[in-house]
């Protein structure tokens, strides 16, 4: 679709809470903005969608063309996306389903929305269907979203985050090494460790730096300028960022391709990871969230 048009069904759907006319009037539509792989841009690109077992599927058909449409190339890179769907705005992981998964959910798209058969018998690529996994809420004692009232709030919900999608990563990982040392004699084990994992420990990553970075720049130096007796602290949370850094870039480095690394080493590398960013969470929970707690958020407009 040239962009002028693509831009015209984007205004059209946010005017109108998620309702376009002309070819896409009375279909399930909604708005997938990723980031450039390269560029790291945000784009938007309106794409059909089914829903099955709770989760949104989107098909990079690109129409049946040979190559795969620029968003797919860009959550390989980028897993966390924006989506609106009507009037609701989320955040998600896309994660490409791989092998009999694949074929099993493309068999449902196709049967839910017919065009995707059309578009698969037009070229020898097999059509990725991707997954648009919401990331888990932090919940409070009562099974709600916890409330967020102030910084240290924020804080404990975003490590919250961290922490599930570390557990998740290595539970994930270690189940797939397992379905590897299981498989029998001439049985073809499950190849590298999958997209699933991939996609979610790339989004981890990314958080994690976005976060770490957000502290450095705008959060550590406010504190220690109004809270002297921190500044001890805050320079060894500095310090711990660049060891965590570190760690994860070289969990980053096994991931570079999409064929996926070794499990064994992944996990090893993992768990590093995870011992020394635990203890650094933990630390900062016990020194840092009763100066966050006297901190609105979000910041209050003067």
């Amino acid at each position: 679709m040239p962009r002028s048009r693509t831009q015209a069904v984007v205004d059209e759907f946010r005017a109108n809470g998620g309702e376009v006319g002309g070819p896409f009037a009375g279909g399930d539509l909604l708005l997938l903005t990723t980031t450039g792989a390269r560029t790291g841009a945000a784009h938007t690109t309106p794409l059909g969608y089914v829903r099955h077992d709770g989760l949104l599927l989107v098909v990079a058909s690109n129409l049946g063309a040979p190559a795969h449409p620029a968003w797919y190339h860009n959550l390989l890179a980028r897993p966390t996306v924006s989506v609106e769907l009507g009037t609701e705005t989320f955040e998600a992981i896309a994660v490409p389903a791989e092998g009999a998964r694949r074929d099993d959910l493309f068999a449902h798209v196709a049967r839910v929305a017919p065009g995707y058969a059309d578009h698969q018998a037009r070229t020898t690529r097999a059509l990725p269907v991707v997954s648009l996994q919401p990331p888990e809420h932090t919940l409070g004692d009562t099974g709600a979203p916890r409330e967020i009232t102030n910084l240290a709030d924020k804080l404990l919900e975003i490590h919250t985050w961290l922490r599930a999608q570390l557990r998740y990563v290595r539970e994930e990982t270690a189940a797939h090494l397992a379905a590897r040392t299981a498989a029998a004699p001439g049985e073809v084990p499950p190849p590298g460790l999958g997209l699933q994992i991939r996609q979610h420990c790339l989004a981890f990553c990314d958080t994690l730096t976005f976060h770490h970075t957000s502290e450095d720049g705008h959060v550590f130096p406010p504190i220690g300028q109004h809270h002297a007796h921190l500044r001890p602290t805050l320079d060894r949370l500095r310090e711990e960022h660049v060891v965590v850094a570190r760690l994860k870039d070289e969990l980053l480095a096994l991931l570079a391709g999409l064929g996926g690394a070794e499990p064994g080493v992944f996990l090893a590398r993992l768990d590093r990871l995870t011992e020394q960013l635990t203890a650094h969470l933990d630390y900062e929970e016990e020194h840092l969230l009763p100066v966050l707690a006297e901190i609105p958020f979000p910041p209050r407009v003067p």
